[in-house]
């Protein structure tokens, strides 16, 4: 079996020194250059030999090696042209691995699934690029395709916004979205001295473990999550004007000041105060109407 040999500084430059490798801030590439970050993260995702593991963003193949040596088969997903003859080589040697050149918003992952795990669920790791955290991490929960797990490298804060509760200042739609559908845990949080080029910000591993099902019953999913941005729109806002002012809510003044009240929440509440329970409650109750 082929053994992992980046995930340190001098193997990473000589394979981006060969291949003239030049980063592109448009992708936010920071390629992790720590072997113990890498052990914890295949770690705490639990890859066994049973697994098939989406890689998005491989980078030149860091990661992916590792992955490798511890799954099934990882598929792993990546928008660089230019990372790809790279990958070909750093990836030679491990036979499960198959790479594409795509981007990650734009492939069928339930056809994948059932191409490659007969529908089974499959786990999801990768080192993301902060700028488009939020939509791949949304995308794959609300496509429905079968997730055991997403394990991610991401801008600590943004961990942070993932698992924290009402009433702070981290909290809001990202969080209720994720708590929604995962149970999250920080796994660790990484200096930026752990990769290369240096982000300017720390980052954090954290595991977001799918809910078998959602923590609360609620008629209409789309329509709480409707609910739910229009209460973070504007955070300095009550309640009853944030979902007033929403372009996505067609409900009457009235209505809403009656629907909040038939939750019994108080008159003047903002969204920031409200649980994941008080979201359900209020889109169940807008929902009989």
């Amino acid at each position: 079996m082929a053994v992992p040999y980046l995930g340190n500084s001098k193997n990473t430059i000589e394979v981006l020194q060969k291949y003239d490798f030049v980063f592109q801030k448009k992708f936010g590439q920071n390629f992790l250059i720590d072997s113990h970050v890498l052990d914890k993260i295949v770690s705490a995702a639990g890859i066994t030999k049973d697994d098939f593991v989406l890689e998005i963003g491989p980078g030149i193949g860091t990661m992916t090696q590792y992955l490798a040596a511890s799954a099934r088969k990882v598929f792993a997903v990546e928008i660089d042209k230019a990372l790809i003859p790279i990958l070909e080589d750093t990836l030679k040697e491990f036979d499960n691995v198959q790479v594409i050149n795509q981007d990650i918003l734009k492939v069928d992952i339930k056809k994948l699934a059932e191409e490659h795990n007969d529908g089974k669920p499959i786990k999801v790791v990768a080192n993301l690029p902060y700028y488009i955290t939020t939509p791949i991490i949304m995308g794959l929960f609300e496509s429905q395709v079968p997730i055991d797990s997403i394990t991610v490298m991401v801008q600590k804060e943004v961990a942070d916004r993932m698992k924290v509760g009402p009433g702070t200042k981290d909290y809001g739609a990202l969080s209720l979205a994720v708590q929604y559908y995962a149970e999250p845990y920080i796994v660790a949080n990484v200096p930026p001295n752990c990769f290369m080029p240096r982000p300017k910000v720390g980052s954090a591993v954290i595991r977001l473990t799918r809910h078998e099902k959602p923590p609360v019953e609620v008629a209409d999913e789309k329509l709480m999550f409707r609910l739910i941005r229009a209460s973070f729109n504007q955070r300095r806002k009550t309640l009853a004007n944030g979902l007033n002012n929403s372009p996505e809510l067609s409900y009457s003044k009235e209505e809403i000041q009656q629907t909040i009240e038939k939750c019994g929440f108080k008159a003047g509440i903002r969204g920031e105060a409200l649980t994941l329970e008080d979201f359900a409650k209020l889109a169940n109750a807008f929902s009989e109407k």
